[in-house]
């Protein structure tokens, strides 16, 4: 196993355990695995409670003593996930790894993210180490069986990762930093077609220290993280090898939390994932994994195995992991500084905003305008043409459209619309159709006319708009309504709710930079108004006020500082601690502000999985999320959403809508990651 550098803190969750024994635990295993039955309770206990050190010697005392083997004994005895976990603890790490990937090449059919997730990961030792014991455990070369199993690119990037030989100099050459990205850049984006080779050979043998200072530069000169360039440029396996790749490169624990979240999200658990990374870095890394792990999906890693398995599998789990970390819902110190560096991070990128639709090449209103009316003349309606030509226009284009329809047949294009479709589609298509500001002002309208008040379509719309967007939204409102907003807000909404509403629709956010004394200042009062300041320092209404106003007129960037300085101040991240403290709409308000300031594309994803999760869809918010998005962020939020569940927008959209309505949301969500 590779050992932490010297005066590097141990990371990992479990430790060698104190008057070990391995005489007598091979006594008790002994014990507990004779007679009729086992005491599974027991073999638990004391194999997840020993270094894999010690487990080894557990073996060869229990040959020792007994003649038998302690492998062979626990899988005669054990069954299922939970044999698979206890067994793959007892073998050395290597011979773990080894056992994986064997299992992943052998029969019908190769396990290829398990490939991907053993040969992205491991450090040089620990191929050496893993290609010796495949040798060793099998008789066979590993590289030889990787070669006959897999083809192509990602052959060639398993190869070259399986050698081990990543540079591991932490002196970087700010030359040789600047010619890879350049590299890079003309290898993918300035090319036509993608020269692969130059890819796999920076990220496969560069050390971690240069990369993460190339892709720093790369975000620098190109404008996108090399992710982005990544997905844009390669395809299948290979695309999810070298951003696995990445994501190591980035930050290992990292990686493995997203893994680990992903492989218990959902409905079922993917029980291989959870076994082979629990057992793998429960002596390397695991504590830096529950951090990470709190920080991105506030919850613990503890809770969620908790609430995903069961029985002896379960308290096995739970005993690798070490601890909980949800305690009130605060990070622990180590997690408060990881959080504290995302928001650094996050801080620095600055990731170009792009819309789906674009204006389409020659453009001709004239026979657009004549296209659209012969698709509804006559008996019947054209769907697929008036879906083709509207999602395939910019708004501006579609404007041109509706006045040469006016002008050559002296007919309103919408009523025409209107009176041809319906349903789902219809208000799909009527939306695109509209100016984005009185599409939001209809929007804004409908939410707050009838019985009751659509307090999400409110706050989605309200706490997501630019200064500019919110002042064109206000304009059009009163033209189309001979109302001001504020008025309707104010008559329809009430409290707190209503007075941040009316602020966020005043458009008056500030937009300079941050400034650091101040976001001190502002996360004291966040503190104080969360209730975990320990010396408030105003009265409540007054901090109310105050805390409204920060959330509603702060800048962005300087919104992301507040955050930062509440996460180092406190321990706890400002949306989890808003969620646990706050209730109805004021808190649903302030989270979707929050979650705005985070990642704006990351919250419309969210809100778009939420929409067509579980029994039923929320077509309202489907379609508006589409219609507003798509010229502004639909492709980040794409990324967002794969990069979250696991699945591309497009696959969602297609198992949830049908028909016209569902052509048309795939034209807009602009193809399948």
């Amino acid at each position: 196993m590779a050992k932490p550098a010297q005066g590097a803190k141990y990371r990992g969750s479990i430790h060698d355990f104190p008057g070990f024994d391995p005489n007598q635990d091979a006594e008790a295993l002994y014990t507990a695995m004779k007679g009729f039955g086992s005491d599974k309770e027991a073999i638990l206990d004391i194999i997840t409670s020993r270094s894999n050190r010690q487990r080894q010697e557990i073996c060869q005392s229990y040959k020792s003593l007994y003649g038998k083997d302690l492998i062979a004994d626990l899988k005669y005895e054990l069954t299922g996930k939970f044999e698979r976990l206890i067994v793959g603890l007892m073998r050395p790490p290597a011979y773990c790894d080894a056992k994986e990937i064997k299992d992943a090449i052998s029969g019908i059919g190769t396990d290829e993210k398990c490939l991907i997730e053993i040969l992205a990961s491991r450090t040089n030792e620990q191929m050496h180490q893993l290609v010796a014991a495949y040798k060793d455990a099998y008789e066979r070369d590993l590289e030889a069986d990787i070669i006959g199993d897999t083809s192509g690119h990602f052959q060639k990037m398993l190869v070259v990762l399986l050698q081990g030989t990543r540079e591991e100099d932490d002196v970087v050459s700010e030359d040789l930093v600047q010619q890879d990205v350049q590299d890079l850049y003309e290898a993918g984006e300035l090319k036509w077609g993608t020269d692969e080779a130059q890819f796999i050979y920076i990220l496969g043998n560069r050390s971690k220290q240069h990369l993460r200072l190339v892709f720093d530069e790369y975000l620098k000169t190109t404008g996108k993280p090399i992710e982005a360039s990544i997905r844009g440029e390669l395809s299948g396996d290979f695309e999810k090898l070298m951003l696995a790749v990445v994501k190591c490169i980035r930050s290992t624990p990292e990686y493995f939390a997203e893994r680990l979240f992903k492989a218990m999200k959902g409905l079922g658990t993917r029980d291989n994932t959870l076994i082979r990374i629990m057992v793998s870095r429960s002596e390397l890394d695991m504590l830096d994994i529950r951090e990470i792990f709190r920080t991105k999906y506030e919850k613990s890693l503890y809770s969620m195995i908790k609430n995903d398995t069961s029985g002896e599998y379960k308290k096995s789990l739970l005993k690798l992991c070490g601890g909980d970390d949800d305690a009130a819902g605060q990070f622990f110190p180590e997690a408060a500084q990881v959080a504290y560096q995302m928001w650094e991070l996050s801080a620095v990128a600055r990731v170009e905003l792009k819309g789906t639709v674009r204006p389409a090449n020659d453009f001709n209103p004239d026979a657009d305008a004549k296209a659209l009316r012969k698709a509804m003349k006559g008996l019947g309606t054209d769907e697929d043409t008036i879906i083709d030509i509207i999602t395939h226009r910019s708004n501006a284009q579609r404007q041109q459209i509706r006045q040469t329809f006016k002008s050559h047949f002296g007919r309103d294009l919408m009523s025409d619309l209107k009176s041809e479709i319906s349903g789902d589609l219809a208000r799909l298509i009527l939306g695109l159709m509209m100016p984005p500001a009185h599409y939001d002002a209809k929007q804004l309208k409908k939410a707050m006319e009838g019985a009751g008040t659509d307090e999400k379509a409110l706050i989605e719309i309200l706490a997501t708009r630019t200064n500019a967007e919110i002042r064109a939204i206000n304009e059009a409102y009163k033209e189309d309504y001979h109302k001001s907003l504020e008025d309707a807000l104010s008559s329809d909404t009430s409290g707190h709710f209503r007075r941040i509403l009316i602020s966020l629709a005043t458009g008056d956010r500030e937009e300079g930079g941050e400034n650091l004394d101040q976001a001190r200042e502002d996360a004291q009062v966040a503190a104080e108004i969360l209730e975990i300041a320990d010396t408030p320092s105003g009265d409540k209404a007054s901090l109310e006020t105050r805390f409204m106003t920060i959330l509603c007129t702060r800048s962005y960037p300087h919104l992301r500082r507040v955050f930062q300085e509440f996460i180092k101040m406190t321990n706890y991240d400002v949306e989890h601690t808003i969620k646990k403290e706050m209730s109805g709409d004021v808190r649903d308000a302030f989270v979707a502000i929050v979650q705005s300031v985070k990642n704006k594309p990351l919250f419309f994803a969210d809100k778009l999985y939420k929409s067509m999760k579980g029994a039923g869809t929320d077509e309202k918010t489907l379609t508006r999320i589409m219609v507003s998005r798509s010229e502004i962020d639909l492709l980040n939020i794409r990324r967002e959403f794969i990069e979250k569940y696991d699945k591309s927008l497009h696959q969602a959209i297609e198992g949830d809508t049908s028909g016209d309505f569902l052509k048309a949301l795939l034209a807009l969500c602009g193809g399948e990651d």
